[in-house]
């Protein structure tokens, strides 16, 4: 440690004690005793040039060693340790004890803050916290997938169900499907020559088609019960005069017609199997075809066993050409605000459906439309289906 600098009193009380020990010795090394001394002996007064001695207190030269004190120059390394006071701060973790890091030597080049090691890990609790988050966030991950596949399966239904409303195309049930077989058609040449004149049922217009057939609509044509069998083309051929007559029709408005007895007859002209678009249902003409029952079946009135089971073998094979399930529903749009609903009204409707379902009738009648149901299944027998 660097001695203190000698105070003035200090260096000028420092010289005045070796004077007077120098008098002291000068008179004890004189000999001098207490008799007076010869007169002559006053040269001896030339003793006081010891006092020259004095010129030890030279020695307090050696104050001027308080030069040393320029040493004070180490404290300006304070100035090399405040740029690290900020730039170094003591780790949290270490308790106030730890001693604070050694003052940098001038010389020591300073390191850039980002050479530094990587920042202390968070305190203890936050430490403790994560793993809660990420026990967490791992408990939730199979229920977020469960949502997920639900969500993605429902938006893929929502999707084939719009795709397949945009074609019209039904939705079919599973099964082992097989190719319904063609019933017996009469075709409309049997009834459409002979007898009244009817000009438009011999020569009809060109007929008009469809990309396919979807679906049915059963109709009946109000007419008496009690007829003959093979008073049937007659009857066929009556309807079609009124049809394209009073009502101003191109041809008569139903694609197939089916007797008592259960004997189909072509109807509207085109081709029975071809996607002829008819007139029999307003509003929803388009990709379906019409049957009618000739006679009147409303309630209480019992629905020959015959005619069902040809009206159920008709309908599976004409809804079999396009892939249809009768007892599926489809998506169909309404050309007419005149129907049940208003034009351009998207719709579903059951693959076999009554006149009444699109359009304000009780055609056809409560009695067949009860049976409705069983033809269905009849009909998806008929096609393979379980």
């Amino acid at each position: 440690m660097t001695p203190a600098r000698p105070t003035e009193a200090e260096t000028s009380t420092g010289p005045a004690a070796p004077a007077g020990a120098a008098a002291s010795a000068a008179l004890a090394g004189s000999g001098a005793s207490s008799e007076p001394l010869a007169p002559s002996q006053p040269a001896t007064p030339a003793t006081p040039a010891t006092p020259a001695t004095p010129a030890t207190p030279a020695t307090p030269a050696t104050p001027a060693t308080p030069a040393t004190p320029a040493t004070p120059a180490t404290p300006a390394t304070p100035v090399a340790q405040a740029p690290p006071a900020p730039t170094e701060p003591p780790p949290p973790a270490k308790p106030p004890s730890t001693p604070t890091t050694p003052p940098i030597h001038p010389h020591t080049p300073v390191r850039s803050p980002k050479a530094k090691a990587p920042a202390p890990p968070p305190p203890a609790g936050r430490r403790r916290r994560a793993p809660r988050a990420v026990t967490c966030l791992l408990a939730c991950v199979p229920g977020l997938a469960v949502v997920l596949g639900l969500v993605l399966c429902v938006s893929g239904v929502e999707r084939a169900v719009e795709d397949g409303a945009a074609r019209g195309a039904a939705v079919v049930r599973p099964g082992v499907v097989r190719a319904a077989a063609r019933p017996h058609i009469v075709p409309r040449s049997v009834w459409a020559v002979g007898g009244e004149a009817n000009s438009t049922a011999r020569t009809p217009p060109p007929p008009s088609y469809d990309d396919k057939v979807i679906a049915v609509f059963v109709h009946h044509t109000d007419s008496p019960n009690d007829y003959d069998c093979a008073d049937a083309p007659r009857i066929i051929r009556y309807l079609a005069a009124g049809q394209t007559g009073a009502r101003n029709w191109d041809d008569i408005g139903y694609n197939f017609l089916v007797d008592r007895c259960g004997t189909i007859y072509e109807g509207r002209a085109g081709g029975v199997d071809r996607p002829v678009t008819g007139a029999h249902t307003l509003g929803f003409n388009h990709r379906t075809a019409g049957i009618a029952a000739l006679g009147t079946f409303t309630a209480g009135v019992t629905v020959p066993r015959a005619m069902a089971d040809a009206i159920a073998s008709l309908v599976a094979w004409k809804l079999g050409l396009a892939g249809v399930d009768p007892r599926s529903t489809v998506r169909l749009t309404s050309s007419n605000s005149l129907s049940r609903y208003a034009e351009g009204t998207t719709v579903a409707l059951p693959a076999l459906a009554a006149h009444g379902d699109a359009y304000m009738t009780t055609c056809p009648g409560a009695a067949l439309k009860a049976l409705l149901p069983e033809i269905r299944q009849k009909a998806a027998r008929l096609q393979g289906r379980t």
